[in-house]
């Protein structure tokens, strides 16, 4: 019966997923494979022809698309064929999906490998029914409080699936991911050391996390990102590696170079977090023994996913949009610090929004206060504008606490992004960043497009 099942689901997903390629390629991320655990509660468990020393899990709380795309990138450009959910479903459903257009109507998977971006929460539940032997473990850091309370929470859900038959990569620097060493059967560390970027806190409020292993302190020595950087837990002795095999050393960014492994890769991304992206493909191309130059090759053709990293023209006007994961510090801070390092005059948009992942809607801007603003306000911004229909005021709050002047700060209480536009224009400044979600952006593109239309 379990058979039938799953051959009734795998036809009905094909049907899906033809139709929703003709209607639009760019939808229909998990569409089919909703449908198809609606008939086969273990749909992924009965495909054929799969080697799981081939499947590749990347969980965490940061980085995961972009690696997963990376990854992917490498790998085709060295003419291997994956299976992946590049379009960043990353439930069992968008799983199921991407395994749906890559099988046979037998149910047998067509391509060598399988590289797959996973949720942390339901990292379990994908690995009963797809048993991977390589996972991949960017970091763990606070991220949406409603839906996955502290990090210890997917600490706790991620524990329960490493174990011997499994080769982990973990960050070499980041507490959390690096403690699962102590679970699984192979450990691989990748991380990069410390540059022109790195940085250390020494300010009152600073706080550090609790040793994962013992729960005493963690020390930094020094910070290449918010949280993750060389490390020691002051009471059981816990710390980074000191010699590792996917290492990103003598890092210029003025060259846009980076070294691992004794060879020199030219990247098109520059900012710390995509070094420890570059350093974990590397490690996994290794491990699938892609040749080094078609690595190269790959970094030199990898562009990141639509809508993370984008500059639009307004006018007389540059807009460079910064995407982050609303309830999460640690990616806000890069975007605070990518602002920073442009030291001319600027206008800063800044757009938190309510969070609507289910109800009740959640406005708690608590990951505001958790960044550090000094090097942002000491770099030229002529304007701050704070816009959001729900928190716009409490996005203010937050400069005004971190020692911004109060005349800098405008604030719109509205989403409509041609208000934010229209206040732009009240400005001589040209160059303007956006931090902002992902659906604020896309009504930006939306409203230039329109605007572009009404001219011709």
């Amino acid at each position: 019966m379990e058979k039938i099942k799953f051959h009734v689901a795998l036809i009905i997903g094909k049907l899906v997923a033809f139709t929703v390629n003709i209607i639009s390629k760019d939808r229909g991320t998990n569409l089919s494979g909703r449908y198809a655990y609606k008939i086969c509660k273990n749909f992924i468990k009965n495909f054929k022809k799969i080697d799981y020393d081939k499947v590749v899990f990347i969980t965490g709380t940061n980085g995961k698309s972009t690696t997963n795309n990376m990854i992917i990138n490498a790998l085709k450009t060295a003419g291997k064929t994956v299976t992946t959910n590049i379009e960043g479903a990353n439930l069992i459903t968008g799983i199921a999906t991407a395994m749906i257009k890559n099988s046979t109507i037998t149910g047998k998977i067509k391509t060598e490998y399988m590289i797959f971006e996973t949720d942390e929460r339901y990292l379990k539940k994908i690995y009963e029914q797809l048993p991977a032997k390589n996972i991949c473990i960017t970091n763990l850091q606070k991220d949406q409080v409603q839906r996955n309370g502290e990090p210890d929470f997917i600490y706790q859900k991620i524990k329960e699936v490493i174990n011997k038959d499994i080769t982990v990569y973990v960050n070499n620097e980041e507490p959390r991911a690096k403690s699962f060493e102590d679970f699984a059967g192979k450990v691989v560390y990748y991380g990069i050391e410390k540059n022109d970027k790195s940085f250390e806190k020494n300010g009152f409020y600073d706080v550090t996390l609790p040793c994962p292993k013992c729960n005493n302190k963690i020390k930094f020595k020094y910070y290449n990102i918010d949280n993750v950087g060389k490390f020691k837990c002051t009471n059981c002795g816990f710390k980074s590696e000191n010699n590792i095999e996917f290492f990103a050393k003598n890092i210029n960014y003025e060259e846009n170079t980076f070294e691992c492994d004794h060879i020199k890769y030219t990247m098109n991304y520059t900012q710390p977090f995509f070094l420890y992206n570059y350093a974990l493909c590397i490690a996994i191309c290794k491990r699938f023994k892609i040749p080094e130059e078609k690595i190269q090759e790959s970094f030199t053709t990898f562009k990141n996913i639509g809508g993370r990293l984008e500059t639009i023209k307004y006018k007389d006007k540059e807009i460079k949009y910064i995407r982050i994961k609303q309830e999460n510090p640690e990616t806000l801070q890069s975007a605070l610090d990518y602002v920073a390092q442009d030291k001319s005059n600027k206008i800063l948009a800044i757009g938190l929004e309510e969070l609507k992942d289910f109800k009740p809607y959640y406005t708690n801007t608590f990951y505001g206060f958790d960044c550090d603003y000094d090097e942002l306000i000491n770099s030229n911004i002529d304007k701050y504008i704070c816009f959001s229909e729900a928190v716009a005021y409490d996005s203010a709050n937050i400069l005004v606490y971190a020692g911004v002047e109060k005349d800098k700060i405008e604030v719109l209480p509205t989403e409509e992004i041609e208000d934010v536009l229209n206040e732009l224009d009240k400005y001589d400044t040209k160059n303007v960043y956006l931090i902002t979600w992902l659906h604020a952006y896309e009504a930006l593109e939306r409203y230039m497009k329109k605007m572009q239309t009404t001219k011709s």
